[in-house]
């Protein structure tokens, strides 16, 4: 990232490190270290609505990204920055920053010193409150006047204070909203802005919302509003509260209390990282809990179940020591309830009972029709405005399979049935109301 031309930045947004985050970075004259003689912290959370789990990790390159420039705009220098994100917040500190932006010194060309004294004038004019020095120089347009103007740093919280409403306009949330009488957009209402140089709130407003040093915790534990003193017990704070801000330490926390749960059934949890992120995005303070599967739903193939309980659910899967599909699922809740959660796992249990026996609805009844039966069907499924319907699809692919079969030693029409049947599941219940599976029940239909 390059620097402004008179402090350039000394640092670059690097995610949060591993391990337990007690805060968004060491505070200066705290016992975990100085960033440096005369520097100061920044902390900004941004308190909202829930922010939906798939934006968050874009967001917080996006705040990264955007606050490194403005610092470098207004020719602050960093030594660290962090972001991150949780359902209701966005957050980011950086630490090693200045008390106050340097002095500066720039050069102004004027008119030539043979020009008319109104050029001259209207030169000074535009130079007045300013501190500066007047003096000649020799350049490729002849002898020219030129001012050497000294521009006095600003205190940083001012600075900042001035330039952020104007960043968090620029955000670029793939989605956003307006609310209430304000026309300034975010990704869901805002209720509170954190903002703190220090122990100094920095002020500014966006959105109608003033900045203090304010957030709040826990929307059921700990809902109460908290006041952080500095960015230093910021995370301590916010873990009172039933926050874990950081969102890599949830997912951490998500996947030891699975594997756990797993290890106490003899299971193995099903690696799934996209999943786990996802969860980790959807809560705050995560509990994993268990639930049992029906047995009679076992009776489905693997692929409808993991579909089930991961697509519309969001459940981890389970597998037995032999690799099976194990009668048990995952369920990540966002409190800690007062019956250890066995409310939470019924309610789960009975949403996907009803899933599951739809799925079984579908699966009985598909069944009950073979496939090549659904060819005709076929024919009211546009492919392509220009290459037909998706049974001419299938009829093209019947006549592909037969002729590169004789090349690879296969059974021809073996092949050409498998090519004729590939797309008779698109008209089946089952992927009707399953559509990831298109493709996968097709295979268990033609068996």
């Amino acid at each position: 990232m390059p620097g402004g031309s008179s402090a350039p930045l000394s640092g670059r947004p690097t995610s949060p490190a591993c391990g337990r985050w007690r805060g968004p970075a060491p505070r200066p004259g705290s016992p975990r270290g100085r960033a440096g003689p005369g520097m100061a912290e920044l902390l900004l959370e941004l308190f909202s609505e829930e922010i939906p789990a798939g934006m968050q990790p874009r967001a917080r390159k996006d705040l990264e990204r955007l606050l490194a420039a403005l610092l470098e705009e207004r020719h602050l220098g960093f030594a660290e920055m962090r972001s991150w994100a949780t359902p209701r917040r966005l957050g980011i500190a950086v630490s090693g920053l200045p008390e106050r932006q340097p002095d500066r010194v720039s050069e102004r060309r004027g008119p030539r010193v043979d020009a008319p004294e109104k050029a001259r004038q209207g030169f000074l004019r535009s130079l007045e409150g300013l501190d500066y020095e007047l003096f000649e120089r020799e350049d490729r347009k002849g002898r020219a006047l030129y001012a050497r103007v000294r521009e006095a740093g600003r205190p940083t919280k001012e600075a900042l204070g001035e330039a952020l409403p104007a960043m968090l306009e620029r955000f670029p949330w793939p989605k956003s909203m307006r609310w209430g009488e304000g026309e300034q957009r975010w990704v869901r209402p805002l209720h509170a802005i954190l903002c703190l140089l220090d122990e100094e709130v920095v002020p500014f407003a966006f959105a109608g919302i003033r900045s203090d040093r304010h957030t709040f915790g826990h929307r059921f534990m700990a809902p109460e509003r908290l006041e952080i003193a500095h960015p230093g017990v910021y995370g301590d704070r916010l873990r009172q509260a039933f926050v874990i801000a950081d969102p890599d330490e949830r997912e951490r926390r998500i996947r030891e209390e699975a594997g756990r749960l797993a290890a106490a059934e003899d299971c193995r949890l099903v690696e799934d990282r996209a999943l786990f992120a996802e969860l980790a995005g959807l809560v705050e303070w995560p509990v994993v809990l268990m639930g049992r599967i029906d047995p009679e739903a076992m009776e489905l193939p693997e692929e409808v179940l993991v579909v089930s309980m991961r697509q519309h659910q969001r459940y981890p899967s389970l597998r037995t020591a032999d690799g099976r599909l194990a009668p048990r699922f995952l369920v990540v809740a966002n409190v800690e309830a007062r019956d250890g959660g066995a409310a939470i796992v019924a309610g789960n249990e009975r949403v996907l009972r009803a899933r599951l026996w739809d799925a079984r609805f579908f699966w009985e009844t598909d069944r009950r029709q073979r496939l090549e039966e659904r060819l005709p069907a076929l024919e009211r499924v546009i492919f392509h405005a220009r290459l037909g319907t998706m049974r001419e699809k299938a009829e093209r692919l019947e006549a592909l399979a037969r002729f590169l079969a004789g090349f690879v030693s296969c059974d021809a029409e073996a092949a050409a049935r498998a090519g004729r049947l590939a797309k008779c599941d698109l008209v089946t219940g089952m992927v009707g109301e399953f559509p990831e599976l298109q493709g996968v029940m097709g295979g268990h239909y033609a068996r």
